[in-house]
């Protein structure tokens, strides 16, 4: 009895396969660690960030910065939301275009920055110890009917209901004693 071995090949056509949205950045990799220039040692400026592979229906996009690690609170260092679909990067530095701004943690803190009379980046300053900043996008059916200076529980809020996905992208920091 002879045996046969068929092979099956599929092929999907890329019209078909769903893209995954990413988020990348040109100065620092995944998990890897954010140079100091972006933080509170620096120049304390944002990090270049840009994605690809929204999903189709996508009307902006909203993006949450924040310290899991934090003493007694996750800490927001920026909110960006209403960002068009057309736009697939924040440049270093950025401090206003055709989005919103949201509240930080930096306002109640001496050391919080308003830029153009909004809510600006706040860089990586851990008080003690290496810790995580989670720069979260959000891919959104909707441009969100919130005011700039809403804060991230009153974006979040707001944003039930219309995100379609999202990734976030890690970096790390550690202050160096001087």
């Amino acid at each position: 009895m002879k045996k046969y071995i068929f092979t099956i090949f599929c092929m999907v056509s890329a019209y078909h396969v769903a893209a995954k949205l990413t988020l990348t950045s040109t100065a620092f990799v995944h998990q890897g660690t954010i140079p100091s220039r972006y933080t509170c040692d620096g120049s304390n400026m944002s990090p270049t960030l840009s994605w690809t592979g929204e999903p189709k229906n996508t009307k902006t996009f909203a993006l949450i910065v924040d310290d899991p690690d934090a003493p007694g609170k996750i800490w927001v260092h920026w909110i960006v939301f209403n960002i068009p679909a057309s736009m697939h990067e924040l440049t270093e530095g950025i401090a206003s275009g055709d989005f919103d701004l949201g509240t930080t943690d930096f306002e109640e803190a001496q050391n919080w920055t308003l830029v153009g009379g909004m809510r600006n980046y706040g860089g990586p300053c851990p008080p003690f110890g290496e810790h995580r900043y989670q720069f979260t996008l959000y891919a959104l059916d909707a441009k969100l009917d919130v005011k700039p200076g809403v804060t991230k529980a009153e974006l979040v809020k707001a944003m039930q209901g219309h995100i379609l996905e999202k990734v976030t992208l890690v970096g790390r920091y550690k202050r160096v004693k001087k």
